[in-house]
């Protein structure tokens, strides 16, 4: 143990630039997010999160030689061909909202940067499914040089599977030429699951008409075309592409070539792309269908192109403003690896859910558990992500809870306690998780989870009304909680993943911690009758943890599971402890449970618990988050960042991984990276976000 410390504090000293494991590009929702999974933009073709192709190819004629920025030519494997040769990648910066790769060959410099303008003061335009792609080229030898450059996109953007069949057109739309691609059999909202993408609806790549922009519809052959030549002759040789066809077959690209003349050193060029998706519907709620939000009043694709085009000089400094106050604001919490890991989390926490309105207008966040079951809206994954939003947007938070009220409040729903979920994405009509079967469900976890959200949502804006709403469910879920949560039965967790566990202390905090919100929620409310009765339930219930979690063969720390000496765990939900301010845990305990998280770190982050080597990153920071100092807060995070730079597993930040190894254990895209902000939250306060 003492050996891989000491390595890992050599490595410190010398590794001070993240390297992703996956680099998000296009990361609107859970079916239009694109990632490049390897070091180089060349390396690979990019990617959708669940490691489909979802080709993006970016090729660039130099002085007449031909070279690749992005993806690669040959799109059937099974051929051989010899790729042009790779720009030199001389950098890369994930920011929150942008990714800007920076490339060098030839004597001219190639700036690519993906701007997905996730901005949470403005709804309208977090839902807005429009990502930009814009280059800047200038001469990086001082010498003039004659560049042309190229990008196009495929039709595996629009379909579930190859094998699908494609129809695609070309249109003027005012000042721009649209290229869109659509699955030939559109069927709105016909299937549901995990490892799934988005067969209906239409993907499109805009750009500004001008004299030196040319589009194409055609075979992937014409990249080879453009490297011999620097230039594309439409259907030459080539038979005419009979629509539709199955995407494997056509191998459809949807093609931009910006001849973008003489480049010098002083005077650089710049050229825009827009890649959209207007999926027709996005959710189906309690049986009907919803658009998303952006649709709200009757807006269409060519409006939302324009304006796209229209606000992007203004966007990008917003969005570059957003990036840099985040980073600072990261910086001062927690470091410059902590600034790291949240400028990487914040693209994919969003990108995990849909924005929509419900049928009363108001708004629905519903989230997709990536890679684990494909719920959605689930509880146990809102929860550990609404620090972000809770700094950001807490309507969001609403917009999470908003379905799980609505199914606990209708007949459908048979137990005392709150849902685990209320569908599979994206049909929302009832819960999955364990076929409804009490056996599978999560009695003291949900109920502690809503309650805690409830009050962290209304301390953070102040806003009462959703509270008096749905204050009946509220009620019950506390009640519950005095009655069942201080001694959990044999259930499960959030952690599911390591199976049933009785008297779990971890989850018992957390139904502490569920009282205690409800007694705040009363306060907030007025009614002090109520919230003393039950700040003095959670207080009691505290006390007993205390004793219950103790461990009588070593005081240093507290046990998994009540009765069990020898055992350990994260108690990452005392965290809620401190920042609602309600001081119902000992100092001392917690200062114990902090320094015990240090001395069983690994490589790579305290295991989760003693039962194994794997941890989740979100629970993680949130017992970082319990430490009082800075230093101490880092010293338990910093993991993390080595385990990002080191890990060979390549996909979009996975939350569970191996503490020894580094390898992905399951899960990947998922929306808990928000949680990975409780420090920042913590620094800043509830109320005063």
């Amino acid at each position: 143990m003492e050996n891989t410390r000491s390595a890992w504090e050599a490595d410190k000293a010398m590794n001070t630039k993240l390297r992703p494991p996956a680099v998000p590009l296009v990361t609107m929702d859970p079916y239009f997010s694109v990632w490049s999974m390897a070091d180089r933009l060349t390396d690979d073709f990019t990617r959708h999160w669940t490691g489909r192709r979802q080709a993006f190819t970016g090729l660039i004629h130099i002085d007449g030689m031909a070279w690749r920025f992005a993806g690669r030519v040959e799109s059937n494997l099974e051929r051989y061909y010899t790729e042009p040769l790779a720009m030199n990648q001389t950098g890369l910066e994930v920011t929150a909202l942008s990714t800007r790769y920076q490339f060098e060959a030839a004597g001219v410099e190639l700036e690519v940067t993906f701007t997905s303008p996730l901005l949470p003061d403005d709804l309208e335009l977090l839902s807005r499914p429009a990502s930009y792609v814009s280059y800047r080229v200038r001469s990086r030898d001082g010498r003039p040089h004659q560049v042309r450059l190229y990008t196009d996109v495929t039709g595996e953007w629009c379909v579930n599977e190859t094998d699908q069949a494609i129809t695609w057109r070309e249109e003027a739309q005012g000042d721009l030429t649209v290229l869109q691609v659509s699955h030939a059999e559109q069927n709105p909202l016909h299937v549901s699951g995990d490892d799934q993408r988005i067969d209906w609806g239409t993907f499109m790549l805009a750009v500004k008409q001008a004299p030196d922009v040319r589009t194409y519809l055609d075979r992937a052959q014409v990249r080879k075309q453009f490297v011999r030549e620097g230039e594309i002759r439409p259907g030459e040789g080539a038979a005419p592409i009979a629509q539709p066809q199955p995407v494997r077959e056509a191998e459809l690209v949807m093609a931009c070539v910006w001849d973008a003349g003489v480049v010098t050193g002083t005077d650089a060029k710049s050229q825009l792309i827009v890649l959209a998706y207007d999926d027709v519907y996005a959710i189906e709620y309690f049986g009907q269908p919803l658009e998303a939000y952006w649709k709200k009043d009757g807006k269409a694709v060519p409006a939302l192109l324009d304006e796209a085009f229209r606000d992007y000089p203004s966007l990008l400094a917003r969005c570059d403003a957003f990036d840099a106050k985040l980073r600072e604001d990261a910086i001062r919490a927690g470091g410059e690896k902590y600034a790291d890991i949240l400028s990487l989390s914040y693209r994919q926490a969003i990108a995990a859910h849909k924005l929509v309105l419900d049928p009363e207008g108001q708004v629905l966040f519903m989230s997709k558990e990536c890679f684990s079951n494909g719920c959605i809206a689930t509880v146990d994954v809102s929860y550990p992500s609404i620090p972000m939003f809770l700094l950001y947007q807490p309507e969001l938070v609403r917009g999470m809870m908003r379905p799980i009220f609505k199914y606990a409040a209708s007949d459908a729903w048979a137990f005392e306690f709150a849902p685990h979920d209320v569908g599979q994405y994206p049909l929302a009509n009832g819960q999955v998780y364990g076929d409804n079967a009490l056996e599978g469900q999560m009695p003291v976890e949900e109920c502690g989870n809503m309650l805690v959200m409830a009050a962290a949502v209304t301390l953070a804006d102040g806003n009462l009304d959703f509270v008096r709403e749905h204050r009946w469910l509220l009620a019950r879920w506390a009640d519950y909680l005095v009655e069942h949560g201080l001694d959990p039965e044999h259930q499960l967790c959030t952690d599911d993943f390591a199976g049933h566990l009785a008297r779990n202390a971890n989850l018992s905090a957390k139904a502490v911690m569920g009282v205690a919100s409800y007694g705040l929620l009363c306060g907030l409310l007025g009614e002090e009758e109520p919230a003393e009765r039950y700040r003095r339930a959670a207080a009691d219930m505290a006390r007993q943890w205390e004793g219950l979690a103790a461990d009588p063969s070593d005081d240093s720390h507290t046990m998994l599971a009540f009765g069990q000496p020898g055992t350990w765990s994260l108690k990452y939900n005392l965290i809620w402890d401190g920042i609602f301010g309600t001081n119902l845990f000992g100092e001392e305990t917690i200062r114990r449970e902090v320094a015990w998280y240090v001395q069983k770190q690994e490589r790579y982050g305290t295991p989760l618990d003693n039962r194994a080597a794997y941890t989740k990153a979100d629970w993680l920071v949130w017992a970082g988050a319990l430490a009082e100092s800075r230093e101490d807060f880092q010293r338990i995070i910093e993991p993390l960042w080595v385990f990002l730079n080191e890990t060979r597993d390549r996909v979009p930040f996975t939350d569970w991984y191996d503490t020894k190894t580094s390898a992905q254990i399951g899960f990947q895209h998922r929306t808990v990276v928000g949680g990975l902000f409780i420090q920042l939250l913590k620094d800043r306060g509830l109320g005063r976000v």
